[in-house]
């Protein structure tokens, strides 16, 4: 049930205070196996506490597990694509494209795409050939079949240490990203920076407030080692809020993991969580 991770590790930890309101009194939230996380009591943020610090993160998508991550990035990689496809229709993307590159013939170069945690590049080769202008960042090996296979603009360093110019991009993408983050908030501050005037980002997390999160609880398929916080919608849509950006819509999906139950089953209850707006992984697009 759970989704790929890797294994629970016992290295340097450390307490952070909450990453939305800095608030540091918790209440537990949800038991695993060998990690726990904990609940804001003021904001209602739930994050891991304690976490690995940023060294031990990045250690950990380097060469030893960075290989197993990318076989299992590979082999699921059509599904993958599918996926972000329709999610990045739910949100509007398609209009959003529509007003961008037929403009393209009365600008200098063609629109611009910045796919933060791009894995093996699928998506913005896909969207290279429709036009777009793409970037990807992407920490793990991913990033060097991204480039070598697929001759795109992959960087293998962190967001931040790019450097990227003020308003530089006119769409940023994060894919299941944001919640492996030890400092989320620095994060989007860093993307409401290089996205330019009435931009928009897309953001796609599990969402701690879908269906799926309150019937498994800590057997939830989100509820896994690599992420440090689990995101409800109000929660990321405040955080947004935080930094300057204006949360244009929520879309969500997912009502049963695969395997979970009968498979009609799981058509009835991935088909209503979408309809009701309650599944466990959502994606938000955000404006400048």
């Amino acid at each position: 049930m759970k989704t790929w991770s890797m294994p629970v590790s016992a290295g340097k930890s450390e307490i952070r205070p909450c990453a939305l309101c800095g608030g540091e009194i918790f209440k537990p939230a949800l038991e695993c196996e060998g990690f726990s996380f904990v609940k804001c009591k003021h904001c209602g943020l739930v994050q891991r506490n304690p976490q690995p610090d940023k060294n031990e993160i990045l250690a950990r998508y380097s060469d030893t597990y960075g290989k197993d991550y990318l076989s299992y990035e590979l082999e699921n990689e059509a599904a993958f694509l599918k996926l972000q496809q329709l999610a990045l229709k739910d949100a509007g993307f398609s209009k959003l494209e529509k007003k961008l590159l037929p403009a393209q013939e009365q600008r200098s170069e063609a629109p611009s795409i910045l796919d933060i945690g791009c894995a093996t590049g699928a998506l913005i080769a896909f969207l290279r050939d429709k036009g777009w202008r793409v970037t990807g960042v992407e920490i793990s090996p991913s990033a060097v079949y991204a480039k070598n296979e697929r001759k795109l603009d992959v960087r293998n360093i962190p967001l931040e240490e790019n450097h990227f110019p003020d308003n530089s991009f006119d769409v940023i993408l994060a894919s299941h990203l944001i919640e492996h983050l030890n400092e989320p908030k620095t994060f989007l501050k860093e993307t409401y920076r290089i996205l330019k005037n009435n931009g928009a980002i897309f953001i796609t997390t599990p969402d701690i407030s879908g269906f799926q999160s309150r019937l498994f609880g800590s057997r939830w398929r989100s509820a896994i080692f690599d992420h440090l916080y689990l995101f409800s919608r109000r929660t990321l849509a405040k955080m947004l809020k935080t930094v300057g950006f204006k949360v244009e819509s929520c879309h969500s999906w997912g009502g049963l993991a695969a395997g979970v139950a009968p498979k009609p089953v799981k058509r009835i209850a991935d088909f209503l969580a979408k309809r009701l707006n309650c599944g466990d992984v959502m994606i938000i697009r955000a404006g400048k």
